[in-house]
């Protein structure tokens, strides 16, 4: 019976997704919904779309940084689902494939070695890390005006949406990670910054949380994925007509167009 009703609420965020309606928080639907149940949910979309041909490119980490937590009014990380199709190489996103995006500036880890078995460390990560760059992640909300808890974004693949990796790859023992810092215009106007730290003390950190968390549902990380490893500052709204750059202390600009 349990599984049924997940099999709905994942039926539901699949469909908002596709037609680009939102709709309502699952958590209004059961306010008893766990954050397991939200990951069986969010793993249950997972499976369909890659029965249906999508590729996974990676995975995310979200809700790091102190800013994003305020925003949206949680207090721990959370992990979704990349996919190729997410992938933005020309810095140009498509609002009309979108409800409600968002943008933040941070560091993406791509692997060269695998990361599995549940008790992996920042020094595992950069072991495993065959290069580091800058990136955006456009996280998107199926649910109605981002009135989300915890689990409705868990559910929700993490509220992933797109994402666009810098050109500047440098070796994860290249630079300081945690005071690496970035500025991020909106339109030619300064509107975040922040620094590594904000990502729970260090991106590599995060990353290793992220695969060990992601071990515990039996998702292993693997050699070539993408992780995006969290917002350094708060993530703002994006519409159709947007210009944003970020520029990283090390790892140079990058540039999104929404259209």
């Amino acid at each position: 019976m349990k599984d049924r009703f997940l099999q709905e609420l994942a039926d539901k965020l699949y469909l908002a997704e596709r037609d680009r309606v939102a709709i309502p928080p699952l958590t209004e639907f059961s306010k008893a919904l766990t954050l397991d149940d939200a990951y069986a949910i969010q793993l249950k979309n997972i499976d369909r779309v890659t029965a249906m041909g999508y590729k996974i490119s990676g995975k995310k980490i979200g809700l790091t940084s102190p800013g994003i937590q305020q925003q949206l009014g949680v207090n721990e990380p959370d992990f979704g689902h990349l996919f190729a199709s997410m992938d933005c190489r020309e810095g140009k996103i498509d609002t009309t494939q979108l409800i409600a995006p968002k943008i933040e500036a941070e560091l993406a880890f791509v692997l060269g070695d695998n990361l599995t078995g549940g008790n992996v460390s920042a020094m595992d990560v950069r072991k495993a890390t065959k290069y580091v760059v800058g990136a955006f992640e456009i996280v998107d909300s199926r649910v109605a005006d981002w009135k989300i808890k915890l689990a409705d974004t868990v559910a929700d693949n993490a509220s992933s949406g797109r994402y666009i990796l810098g050109k500047k790859r440098l070796k994860v023992d290249a630079v300081e990670l945690p005071s690496e810092h970035m500025i991020l215009y909106k339109n030619g106007e300064k509107v975040q910054e922040g620094i590594g730290a904000n990502v729970m003390g260090d991106p590599c950190v995060a990353v290793a949380w992220l695969a060990n968390c992601l071990w515990g549902f039996g998702v292993p990380f693997k050699k070539g994925e993408v992780i995006l490893s969290g917002a350094f500052s708060a993530a703002p709204a994006a519409v159709k007509g947007d210009v944003f750059r970020v520029e990283f202390k090390s790892f140079g600009t990058i540039d999104a167009e929404f259209v």
